[in-house]
């Protein structure tokens, strides 16, 4: 493509966000002259015109790029390296910036918004009543489910002080961008902006030690504190105003609270043996608190404000009864309150209640209440005083937000999912069965019983909803999930064992062919069968997406996930079980990423029914849900595809393409997996894959706590992990996983016009194609050939790049684009704006690898693995979803 081809086919940037950009980006040029001189920045911008220039086709400048990059000393290289990565952090937070700007001058729900679109939830309730009517619509909505649950895969590769940097950078630049600031306001916004852009560029952008699960639980609850708590009742208030405009705020409401979170972080033991049982406890005690802290800060709140006079808003006998009950509690702490609140019962009720909310925190028995529940009574309790004296605005305004925040995160926050390998709960019973549970057991098995333990007093703290739920890794036979519950018994000495559900993990392609067989196996355990007693036939089951990809290849994977959804789908229904699938999807094409809202609408019938679940990892979960207007929109998104998943003409569309394009899967399925196969069960894959790509030097990078390898050599690939399986090929500029055997497959099915007719018509291969795009477009060709030429294998190399070709033709063949994301304005202009930037770190990053691969001195390690590091680190902020 040539420079007039690569210029004109991407929309031009909207102007405000351009404005930010060279305003940022202006800033950083500064502070590069003042910390390294006029000859820093001029090395910056050098590299800069000649990656940009190298981007339209000119292979002359690329080489003079890569000629520049080896001429500097390892200090510059490294400062550069720096200097472009906090110019993504720039341009990251400028973009989301703009996105926020432009949600905001959209009009989703409301009494204006006469045809919502569809992919809003107002929308989508207005085309379920067009198709199903009101009565029906209303109940499904009722049963609505979204459960993101929050994981600490290590892909988030920005340390936490420089997150805490760019956050401040992003307030001031919001305030900049009001246009009644004065002159002299701006003037201190840029310098205050300045500073912070300073502070971002002195401050180490690698983390020198790994986090602790308990950093990692605590980097999660920024999430909370800063986004989700405020911002999840005014998601359900703005569905309650589309839903009845006229009674909003002034009548009970519709809208149900129908997220609910959970969270791996501190309870995933799977691989990682920094997570213990005492973790796992203090990842929930640290949840607990941040969750009581903001109800009773919002309860204090809301009680202080609610001045009401008994003579204008008299109590009703329950709220005087409740007060009543008050007194017995404290009869301290309800004077003290009728003392400074005389003639005011709401508010003193509410007091108290804020009181009891902090003993409970503070776990001051005679005071706490015994959970949630207790205290939605008496918030339910308040509200219905209030509607009965004539105060329906403070019954259904604040104090609603209030019950809806409740019910969501509970006392717990987020359920603390527990995690483990399979054959960890057959080793320690086989253990068991040979010394007994009281004999000497491996400090392994040890721990196994001490989770369960530690389940049971966190259940009785906080609830069983607290932390029930148990995914066993790598299924592979219904046993698997009895050793679940016989453990359980087990680590209970007699005594009565926690409420477990376990939750089967079906990773691997030939576990996901097995799931059926396993889960009928299952049924016919007598602890699955109370537990379903005593859920009213609920059951979940878990899909793993890293691993099927990593087994069978992107095609074959995607193929066998929806046929193994569709299969487990008829298989709960001819059950009479009310089934939700949870979707381990991890930020990367690889690992099952992309738009989660279109995902949800390309599963198959009956395998949602207006339950999702999924995974939301690393920097998905700043991504998603770190902004507040960003958060809102997704999850809007996400809920709207959730009802719509089995709208019926959603259901037939589905069914219909599956059974129309079915051939064509078979092919696809077929030749993709000989293709994968072929290059991955080369002789000595393993050995060069780790020669041609970052893996070892990205085990060395401090992301996260869990290992990047199951214990194992570069000999194997079986028990390497998902996440530097796709990291490495990533910071390659090959994505790989995200892509490979898709041309294969595509040309050997060769009709053109079916395969677009499929595009067209088939709403799983049109999610698979339009995520490929994105793939391919921040794949470079000419990058890639360099890494490859790393390892002694031309005959694997060429197999990359042909296949490469291949699927960028037939995809745009299929598509009938003229280029990749051509259909995606927003996307295709990010990532015009970003390559030639990440083509000029990955040139400081083949520099190290070369030398590190040629056999450097000892002396020269250390420092070409930091600028190595240094590459990595920046490279993930240009591309994003990495891991």
């Amino acid at each position: 493509m040539t420079h007039d081809d690569r210029s004109s086919a991407v929309p031009a940037m909207p102007d405000a966000l351009r404005a930010d950009v060279r305003l940022l980006g202006e800033l950083l040029g500064t502070v590069l002259t003042e910390s390294g001189g006029a000859e820093l920045l001029a090395d910056v911008e050098a590299l800069r015109a000649l990656t940009i220039e190298a981007y339209a086709s000119d292979e002359d400048s690329l080489a003079k790029a890569e000629e520049l990059v080896e001429s500097f000393t390892p200090e510059r290289a490294a400062e550069v390296a720096r200097a472009f990565t906090c110019y993504f952090h720039l341009v990251n937070l400028a973009e989301e910036y703009h996105r926020v700007r432009t949600l905001r001058g959209r009009d989703f729900s409301g009494p204006d918004a006469i045809l919502p679109a569809v992919d809003t939830l107002p929308g989508a309730i207005s085309q379920l009543r067009g198709e199903i009517g009101e009565k029906e619509t209303l109940e499904r909505l009722s049963r609505l489910e979204f459960r993101p649950v929050l994981t600490a895969h290590p892909t988030e590769a920005r340390r936490r002080a420089v997150a805490a940097a760019i956050r401040r950078i992003s307030e001031n630049l919001v305030l900049l961008d009001d246009p009644r600031a004065n002159d002299a306001e701006r003037a201190e916004i840029r310098r205050t902006l300045l500073a912070s852009i300073d502070v971002m560029w002195r401050t180490a952008p690698v983390r020198t030690a790994k986090p602790s699960p308990l950093d990692e639980v605590r980097t999660a609850m920024s999430v909370f504190d800063t986004t989700l708590f405020e911002q999840i009742p005014l998601i359900y208030r703005a569905l309650d105003a589309a839903l009845q405009p006229e009674k909003v705020g002034v009548a009970p409401p519709v809208a149900p609270a129908f997220v609910r979170l959970g969270s791996w972080i501190g309870g995933d033991r799977d691989g990682n043996p920094n997570v213990t049982a005492k973790i796992t406890r203090e990842a929930a005690i640290i949840a607990a608190e941040h969750v009581l802290l903001g109800l009773e800060k919002h309860t204090l709140r809301i009680g202080r404000e609610l001045t009401l006079d008994a003579s204008t808003t008299p109590p009703s006998r329950e709220l005087r009864d409740l007060r009543e009950r008050h007194r017995d509690l404290s009869e301290d702490l309800a004077g003290t309150v009728e003392e400074r609140s005389p003639g005011e019962p709401h508010r003193q009720v509410l007091l108290v209640m804020a009181a009891r909310v902090a003993a409970t925190r503070e776990r001051n028995a005679d005071l706490a209440y015994s959970g949630p529940e207790e205290f939605l009574t008496d918030l339910r309790t308040v509200q219905a005083s209030l509607a009965a004296a004539g105060d329906v605005r403070s019954a259904y305004g604040e104090l609603q937000d209030l019950i809806w925040q409740a019910e969501t995160f509970g006392f717990h926050l987020a359920e603390l999912e527990v995690r483990q390998h399979s054959q960890v709960h057959r080793e320690t019973l086989e253990e068991i069965d040979r010394v007994g549970v009281d004999g000497d057991l491996s400090e392994r098995s040890r721990e196994v019983l001490e989770t369960y333990r530690i389940l049971g007093r966190i259940q009785r703290r906080f609830g069983p909803k607290a932390s029930r739920r148990y995914i066993v890794s790598f299924t592979q036979d219904a046993a698997d999930i009895a050793a679940v519950y016989r453990l359980a018994e087990l680590a209970s000495n007699g005594s009565t064992p926690p409420v477990i559900d376990a939750i089967p993990l079906f990773e691997t392609f030939e576990d996901l062919h097995n799931s059926v067989d396993i889960l009928t196996a299952a049924l016919e355990q007598p602890a699955v069968q109370a537990r379903l007693e005593a859920t009213g036939r609920r059951i979940e089951v878990m899909l793993g997406y890293s691993d099927s990809s990593k087994d069978v290849g992107p095609v074959s994977a995607t193929l066998a996930l929806y046929d193994a959804q569709a299969r487990i789908a008829e298989w709960a229904r001819a059950n009479d079980l009310e089934l939700t699938l949870f979707h381990g999807r991890g930020g990367a094409l690889g690992r099952g990423g992309g738009p989660a809202n279109r995902a949800v609408l390309a599963q198959p019938p009956h395998s949602v029914d207006g339950r999702f679940k999924l995974t939301e990892q690393g920097e998905v979960i700043f991504a998603r849900y770190g902004t507040k207007a960003i958060a809102t929109r997704h999850i809007d998104q996400v809920g709207a595809a959730t009802l719509m998943s089995s709208a019926p003409s959603n259901e037939q569309r589905n069914a219909g393409a599956a059974e129309r394009f079915a051939g064509v899967a078979e092919v696809m399925d077929r030749v993709s997996r000989e293709r994968f196969y072929e290059l991955v069960r080369s002789e000595g894959f393993p050995q060069w894959f780790a020669a041609v790509t970052p893996l070892e030097e990205v085990g060395l990078l401090a992301l996260g706590s869990r290992p990047a390898k199951r214990g194992l050599s570069v000999n194997s690939l079986d028990d390497l992990r998902a996440i530097p399986w796709v990291f490495s090929w990533t910071q390659a500029r090959i994505n790989l996983t995200g892509w490979f055997g898709l041309g294969s497959a595509l040309a050997a099915v060769g009709d053109v016009e079916t395969l677009h007719a499929a595009y067209r018509e088939w709403p799983l291969l049109r999610t698979m194609l339009d995520n490929v795009e994105m793939s391919l477009s921040k794949a470079d060709e000419r990058i890639a050939q360099r890494y490859l030429a790393l390892g002694d294998r031309d005959d694997l190399a060429q197999l990359v790049l042909d296949e490469m070709r291949l699927t960028r033709e037939w995809v745009l063949k299929t598509t009938q684009h003229t280029r990749p994301l051509e259909s995606s304005r927003v996307l295709g202009r990010a990532v015009q704006l970003r390559s030639p930037y990440v083509d000029a770190l990955s040139l400081i990053q083949l520099r190290a690898l070369k030398r590190l691969r040629a056999g450097a001195d000892e002396a020269e390690i250390p420092e070409l693995r930091h600028l190595l590091l240094l590459s990595v680190n920046g490279v993930a902020a240009g591309l994003q979803n990495t891991g």
